[in-house]
């Protein structure tokens, strides 16, 4: 699964904060130091010229944990920099440097205040918003509402009068926008577009982790629901106030994270026409994450002692929230993530939420994914719904956990080659939301 906020796909940290006017070399120097003790894993003095408000969100050991942990495990290893270019974003100094990983391109963003010292910072990819994103034809942007502020959305509706069912696109684990941009891939987007020629309007929207990285990087109380739940709520009340929008025809499509939380959003809105689940997992994200950790490193050819490292530390974390009485509250982190964020996470079952809804579902899954396993995790929920007639399946061989056609490693290096969600998939999601019947 592409997101566990220690896996959390990370595409954003720091926010800007108030510049005045900044030397251009002096920026420069300052961006460039960074940088270079970053690459040196020397990050007390990569915060050392960091001015209050960024100090106040990140320290020394959450930015190693985005340095180390959440940027590779999305892009991969640091491979090189381009030289850094100079910016004026109003009254202040701001430098861009290009970096190059091994499966990606970010740029890392360096605004400094009047004084020399970094009020912003920020790893973005190239493409970090759909509220830059040109609009396709009966698309408009609209705000979906969050205590920390608007998150950039975009409403698609077909041509005609409608009223139109709609589909709200909840994206998984990590900092997405709202295309769910992976590499020079935009899966929802592909969505959008496809069931919009089939009739089906769609709302989707960046997330609060990547609008609001710096808010987000420094709460020590973090939970799935400020991530996934609660935005994903805001978004339907909005999808369904939208003119043209049939109100009783309102659905949730989540991918990956946004799959396996989608029980608990149908429980909390049972109003919903139902429930679109794209690789979703079964089982709790840390077995996920251990799983993972076996495969993906065999073949990106980690030593058995690394990986054996890695599943030792996922064995106590588990044991460390067992343990954990109920309303109790872990100090530290795990894999760059609050333990407020695990314990919230503890007690959830997708599937028995699921179970207990009663709620149409249809679960689509890639033959070749090897985030969300089709044996593991597929399967499993195949058997515990087993006979329900408000559920369906859909199984998808030689296609990887973004439904495109998979590639031969095997390995988040696949993503970087361009593709788009197979016809198929869009088309089966299209008939299976055309046939439920409305709702609420």
């Amino acid at each position: 699964m592409k997101r566990r906020m220690s896996q959390v796909l990370c595409a954003g940290l720091i926010g800007w904060a108030s510049m005045a006017h900044a030397a251009a070399d002096t920026c420069t120097t300052r961006s460039t130091d960074l940088l270079d003790a970053l690459r040196k894993g020397d990050f007390a003095a990569a915060t050392g010229h960091f001015d209050a408000s960024v100090k106040a969100a990140v320290d020394a050991q959450k930015l190693q944990a985005v340095w180390q942990h959440m940027l590779p495990a999305k892009f991969g290893a640091f491979d090189h920099a381009e030289a850094p270019r100079f910016g004026s974003p109003g009254n202040g100094a701001l430098v861009e440097t290009p970096l190059h990983f091994a499966r990606g391109q970010l740029v890392m963003r360096v605004a400094c205040n009047a004084g020399g010292e970094i009020a912003g910072l920020r790893f973005a990819p190239v493409s970090a918003s759909v509220s830059t994103a040109p609009l396709d034809d009966g698309a408009r942007r609209v705000d979906v509402p969050t205590p920390l502020g608007p998150l950039p959305g975009i409403l698609t509706v077909p041509p005609g009068q409608g009223p139109f069912p709609v589909a709200v696109l909840v994206a998984g684990s990590g900092p997405h926008d709202g295309d769910e941009t992976i590499g020079p891939n935009k899966p929802f987007r592909d969505i959008a577009r496809g069931l919009a020629a089939d009739g089906i309007a769609t709302l989707r929207y960046d997330k609060r982790t990547l609008t609001y990285a710096a808010q987000m990087a420094g709460r020590a109380d973090l939970t799935i629901d400020d991530e996934v739940t609660d935005d994903a709520q805001a978004a339907i009340r909005l999808a369904r106030a939208q003119p043209g929008i049939d109100p009783h025809r309102v659905f949730v499509l989540g991918h990956s994270l946004g799959a396996y939380m989608a029980p608990r959003i149908g429980q909390r809105d049972p109003s919903l026409a139902g429930l679109v689940l794209l690789a979703a997992p079964a089982r709790s994200l840390l077995d996920v994450q251990a799983q993972q950790v076996r495969d993906l490193g065999q073949r990106e050819g980690l030593s058995d002692e690394r990986i054996a490292r890695r599943e030792q530390a996922i064995a106590e974390e588990k044991q460390r929230l067992a343990l954990a009485g109920p309303g109790a509250a872990l100090a530290g982190t795990f894999g760059g993530a609050p333990q407020s964020y695990r314990l919230s996470l503890r007690d959830y079952d997708a599937v028995a939420v699921a179970k207990s809804s009663g709620m149409p579902m249809l679960l689509l899954q890639g033959g070749r994914d090897f985030q969300v396993s089709p044996e593991q995790d597929f399967a499993r929920w195949q058997t515990a719904l087993a006979g329900q007639k408000h559920v369906a399946f859909r199984r998808y061989d030689g296609l990887s956990h973004l439904f495109m056609p998979s590639g031969s490693s095997g390995t988040p290096a696949d993503y970087q080659a361009p593709a788009h969600v197979d016809g198929k998939v869009i088309q089966d999601i299209a008939n299976w939301i055309k046939a439920q019947p409305p709702r609420g």
